[in-house]
Order: C-alpha cells, then sequence, then structure tokens
C-alpha cells in the first residue's frame, strides 16, 4: 500500500518522468532508423562489408550499458557534453543499431529474385525497385528490428539516470541510494508498463504498414 501510497502521492513527476523517457528514447531510435535502415539496405550489395558493419554492430551491444555510458563521458567532454542528454541518446543510437541494421540487411535479401526479375521487366530503375518492391515488403521485418530496439533500450534508458539524463531511471536510482523500496517498485513498474506498450503500438503500427497482400499471406 505504500508504493500505490507513494505513485499517487507523486503521479505528477511520474508522468514527467515518463515523457522525459519516450523522449530520450524516441530521438534516440529515430536518429537509429534514419542511419540504420540506408546502412542495412546499402550493405545488401557486398557480402564482406555486410558481414563487418554486421559484427561491428554486434560488439557494439556486447558492451554493458553503464561501461557505454562511461566511455561516453570523456569523450564528449571535450564539447562540455559529457554528462546528461547527450552521451544517453548516442549509446542508446548506438545499441539500437544491430537489429535495425541486421533486420533490414535480412529483410532486403530475402525478397524474392523473381519478384525484381519481374520489376526490372516492366523497365523499373534500381530505386524504383527499392522504394514500390523491396522496402514495402521489407517493412514487417525492419518494424520487427525497431520493436525490439525500441523495447530494449527502454531499459537500457533506465540506466542512463546515473550519467544526469533523467528519464524513469531516476526513481531506481533514488530508491537504490536511499534505500527507499517505493521508489525502486515504482521506477522499476513504470520502466516494464512503458515497454509492454510501446511494443503493443509498435505491433499495431508494423500490422498497419504491412502490405495487404503481405499481411493476408
Amino acid at each position: 500500500m505504500d508504493v500505490l501510497a507513494f505513485f499517487l502521492d507523486n503521479w505528477g513527476q511520474v508522468l514527467r518522468l515518463t515523457l522525459e523517457h519516450l523522449s530520450l528514447v524516441g530521438v534516440a531510435v529515430g536518429l537509429a532508423i534514419l542511419t540504420g535502415v540506408p546502412i542495412g539496405i546499402a550493405i545488401t550489395q557486398n557480402e564482406k562489408v555486410a558481414s563487418a558493419v554486421l559484427y561491428i554492430a554486434s560488439i557494439i551491444i556486447t558492451i554493458p550499458s553503464i561501461a557505454l555510458f562511461g566511455i561516453m563521458i570523456p569523450i564528449l567532454s571535450v564539447i562540455g557534453q559529457g554528462i546528461g542528454y547527450l552521451p544517453a541518446v548516442i549509446a542508446v543510437l548506438l545499441y539500437s543499431q544491430l537489429p535495425i541494421i541486421r533486420n533490414t540487411y535480412t529483410a532486403i535479401n530475402n525478397v524474392s529474385p523473381a519478384l525484381r526479375e519481374a520489376a526490372r521487366g516492366i523497365g523499373m530503375s534500381p530505386l524504383q525497385r527499392l522504394r514500390m518492391v523491396e522496402i514495402p515488403l521489407a517493412i514487417p521485418v525492419i518494424m520487427a528490428g525497431v520493436r525490439t530496439a525500441v523495447v530494449m533500450n527502454i531499459g537500457v534508458m533506465a540506466i542512463a539516470a546515473y550519467i544526469g539524463a533523467g528519464g524513469l531511471g531516476t526513481f531506481i536510482s533514488r530508491g537504490i541510494s536511499q534505500s527507499d523500496h517505493r521508489q525502486l517498485i515504482v521506477g522499476a513498474i513504470a520502466v516494464s508498463v512503458l515497454a509492454i506498450i510501446a511494443d503493443y503500438l509498435l505491433l499495431w503500427a508494423q500490422k498497419k504498414l504491412t502490405p495487404k497482400g503481405l499481411s493476408r499471406a
């Protein structure tokens, strides 16, 4: 009951930190989509480059999150942004690359050669084939990568509170430092609920973006 009482007494702060958390993850994953999808498409042209890019992305995602945040501090201190918003966004952007690049690369590679030949046969240019055939067919798999990145990094971003980035991790860090189980539980539950809601919303968006014929199949 004391946890519920704490939530009711501080619901305004919970809402504010939730919006802050969403903003951090949204910006980071949004930038990851803008970079990761083009990279995933580009590396389909060269298998050796694809292997190297995916290997590097795999190494980045194995770095413990707290260590990656720590690495950002001295690097970004040069421009006076060693702690706070920027290092948190950059770290989560890096963590988001593997699922987005890998899923994009896999989806584009798995487009049926017969469909590519049909597109060539009606005179489509490579760019037209990509825009009108390959990307629409790849959307479900790409969106699955985005969902993975978002859900994973909602949790990772909670650790960013330790470098002053804010978000729901603030409750968790305070709860640990102050031995206050109420803040710890509220923060943990809020992060979990946010991840579940985000996953269902992105699943809905994935279904809406999937071509109707492919969805029926």
